[in-house]
């Protein structure tokens, strides 16, 4: 059965011309609204939203349905909008645009419920008419029977389609662009390379997540060949100047080292976090902290791989430390016994170890008529033997033991230190895992469901794991918490990662805490309560469809980001842009084109258009001191340097400041 809720009221507009072709998001849980409020409230686009009836399957203990909590979020998100007046930026040239002129003449999310997306389905939400089509189910199945009908009934979409399988992804984009391209002979490649974009939240998410787990204070972006470093800066003490690093990227929230403060997000209002700050604003934001860029490289691509595990077990998985000193006893017991015989008897060292090994093992003939001293020995080396037996049983025991427990669980070492507790091995946490292995980060998992998705994946990489329900006694003590550096809670369940946090911080109150929650308003009265009762201890709270919803938005836009940067409950942008159809940015210098809390460019791509390659990863570094060497990316930028239209540009942004560079290049394209 088919329905939708009436739409928000919002007041008549005229129609906006980057409005034409509406947007169409399918899905079944927090990401499908987020990305709804992101197209709709950020891009200013027309939007329908497609949610399966009842209650939302991953999170059956709150109230409302899907199409209730979906109506809630674009109510609060309106109600935000319009407490914050819209705001207003400055250009360059000193004109003001309002942010409100993003959903100008945009008409309210439209809400439909079906059970599944099929072709009537669709075809209702307007598919057949729609720009872009985003699928974003938990199950990738369904997501890949949505695209394979939506590009039959649309040939000419923009599909974003969200899969957690990386291989069958690029298969699937590589299938569905040949089928745009069979349809559409003499397509532009570049619309090509946008008609099929396939991306995981969990992909997304990962790297912020488990850099705030790894060090609360460092945010690490690794995308296209790039490394981005931030960091964040706490406030400088009266007398001494902060290092502003390669530039400002962000100043925290003014209540961040406030005991009773709260993270900042995006209706915090002037209190909260400021991106892209200009130096005015830097040089008057006293007892703020900062988040500076402090270093950009390329990844190096030569670089081996961490070996994650291997087929075989270690020996020292195989045989314990008891029998392995054991071994070593009456290994040193022989050797002394040989060393004897050599000396009492005179014989050659190699006879002498071969008489031994003989009476170790009880083949030598006795000794009758031999001399005293190799009577001893002989009697010696039977006693060493029979030491032997029970020690070879032992390691025939172990050694088939080892074996049969090879492919089960690892139990956290008596030892383990220093380590960082993973609560929940679903498809955020399998990601993040793997992320802090490649590390060399020691991990601890603690999980519930003994078949869960990273369970396979933790055995083979032999990582420690718990089984067991995080909020039982003895579960986070058999995963050694008083002695790890921190708790990463990223299970599905505000209350169960708010449980297991609160009871680690029991435990150990300077717990670095990090934890997955998805609603800000009880993300920001958690860190409060968390910050007031342990000032000391560094707590972080993250929202994975928060975290990933701007990639999504931004590929709809026909683009992909590089990677976002978490700021408190704020998510700043990296991206790739041509300069052309740019008014913000071609034509103007590196300074003039820095907009104050919307854009910051960073490097340029100094390669020429022919022979430039559409992945960053490929672009050498610039090297400025040889003719020959081919031109690259340049970072230390002169702001003086007047962009081009053949430039090609990497840029840190907003959400909304993104938006409008791509409204805005859209809007020169559809008057050209």
């Amino acid at each position: 059965m088919l329905g939708f809720v009436p739409p928000l009221p919002v007041p008549p507009q005229p129609q906006h011309p980057t409005t034409a072709g509406h947007m169409v998001v399918c899905g079944d849980d927090a990401l499908a609204r987020r990305l709804a409020v992101e197209l709709r409230y950020v891009y200013g686009e027309r939007v329908t939203l497609l949610l399966p009836p009842g209650r939302d399957a991953n999170r059956p203990e709150l109230p409302l349905t899907q199409r209730g909590r979906a109506a809630a979020l674009f109510g609060r998100m309106s109600s935000a909008m319009n407490r914050n007046g819209g705001g207003t930026l400055t250009t360059g040239t000193g004109i003001a645009t309002s942010d409100s002129d993003t959903n100008a003449g945009v008409e309210p999310v439209r809400i439909m419920e079906a059970p599944e997306p099929s072709d009537d389905v669709l075809e209702e939400a307007g598919v057949d008419r729609a720009a872009a089509l985003a699928l974003v189910y938990d199950d990738d199945e369904r997501n890949i029977r949505a695209a394979l009908t939506a590009r039959r009934l649309n040939p000419r979409l923009r599909l974003v389609i969200r899969l957690y399988n990386r291989k069958l992804g690029q298969h699937l984009e590589a299938l569905l662009d040949q089928a745009a391209a069979v349809t559409m002979p003499g397509i532009d490649p570049a619309a090509l390379d946008a008609s099929t974009t396939v991306l995981s939240d969990a992909d997304t998410a990962a790297p912020a997540l488990a850099a705030t787990a790894l060090t609360g204070s460092s945010k690490v972006i690794q995308a296209e060949g790039l490394l981005l470093r931030a960091a964040e800066r706490t406030p400088p003490r009266p007398g001494d100047t902060a290092d502003p690093g390669l530039c400002t990227l962000a100043l925290l929230s003014s209540t961040t080292h406030d005991p009773a403060g709260a993270e900042g997000s995006d209706s915090s209002g002037d209190e909260g976090p400021q991106l892209l700050p200009d130096q005015a604003a830097v040089d008057a934001a006293t007892g703020r902290g900062t988040v500076v860029l402090e270093a950009i490289s390329r990844a190096d691509p030569d670089r081996p791989a961490t070996r994650m595990g291997g087929r075989g077990a270690p020996l020292a998985q195989v045989f314990s430390r008891r029998l392995r000193w054991s071994a070593l006893g009456v290994a040193t017991a022989v050797v002394a016994l040989a060393v004897a015989s050599v000396l009492t008897t005179g014989d050659d060292a190699l006879h002498a170890a071969y008489l031994t090994l003989l009476d170790l093992f009880a083949m030598g003939d006795p000794a009758e008529g031999a001399r005293p001293a190799r009577q001893i020995i002989q009697l010696l080396s039977g006693l060493a033997g029979l030491m032997l037996l029970p020690l070879l049983v032992a390691a025939v025991l172990e050694a088939f033991g080892s074996l049969r427990t090879a492919s089960s669980l690892r139990r956290p070492p008596r030892g383990l230190s220093g380590h960082v507790v993973l609560l929940g091995l679903g498809k955020i946490g399998t990601r993040v895992l793997v992320r802090l292995r490649e590390l060399d980060i020691p991990v601890v998992v603690v999980e519930e469901d003994p078949e869960a998705r990273g369970i396979p994946l933790a055995r083979s990489m032999h990582v420690p794991t718990v089984l067991g329900d995080v909020t039982q006694e003895g579960v986070l003590e058999a995963a050694k918490i008083r002695r790890a550096r921190a708790l990463l809670a990223l299970t599905s369940i505000d209350t169960t990662n708010l449980e297991a946090a609160l009871y680690a911080r029991s435990v150990k109150p300077d717990l670095r805490v990090a934890l997955r929650l998805y609603d800000d308003e009880f993300a920001t009265a958690v860190y409060r309560t968390l910050r007031t009762a342990h000032p000391q201890a560094l707590t972080r709270s993250r929202s994975v469809s928060h975290l990933a919803a701007p990639s999504f938005a931004v590929a709809m836009m026909g683009r992909q980001i590089l990677g976002a940067v978490p700021v408190e409950r704020k998510v700043m942008l990296f991206a790739a842009l041509e300069v052309a159809g740019h008014p913000q940015l071609e034509g103007r210098t590196v300074d003039q084109a820095f907009r104050a809390g919307a854009w910051r460019v960073l490097a340029l791509d100094a390669t020429p258009p022919a022979d430039r390659r559409p992945d960053l990863a490929a672009v050498p570094p610039y090297r400025p001191d040889g003719a020959d060497q081919p031109a690259g990316l340049i970072w230390d930028l002169h702001p003086g340097y007047v962009l081009r239209a053949e430039d090609r540009v990497v840029i840190a942004a907003t959400r909304r400041g993104l938006a409008e560079l791509l409204r805005r290049q859209r809007s020169v394209s559809l008057r050209r």
